[in-house]
């Protein structure tokens, strides 16, 4: 499987992680989040979780105030939020 923009495939043969991770920059924030394929039970499961996590913080991000060109603090609690649930 090939990376795709703010969603990296991590696969090692050596390493105790195997999944993706979602990284998104916006306004100065940095949002990351790992899907490991232990967790949802394959590559490509972790990929449709990672998918729509992505959807979900994009919907924040674009419709979300900016403060002194920055992304305001509710904005960044409702993201992080929303990645813990996942």
């Amino acid at each position: 499987m090939k990376s795709k923009k703010n969603l990296t495939r991590f696969t090692y043969e050596n390493a105790a992680f195997e999944g993706w991770r979602l990284c998104i920059t916006r306004a100065g924030t940095t949002l990351i989040k790992y899907f490991p394929d232990k967790k949802y039970g394959s590559g490509k499961k972790s990929l449709v979780a990672a998918e729509l996590a992505l959807a979900e913080i994009k919907t924040i991000l674009d419709s979300a105030r900016r403060v002194e060109g920055k992304l305001s603090p509710v904005a960044a609690k409702k993201c992080a939020a929303m990645l813990s649930k996942v």
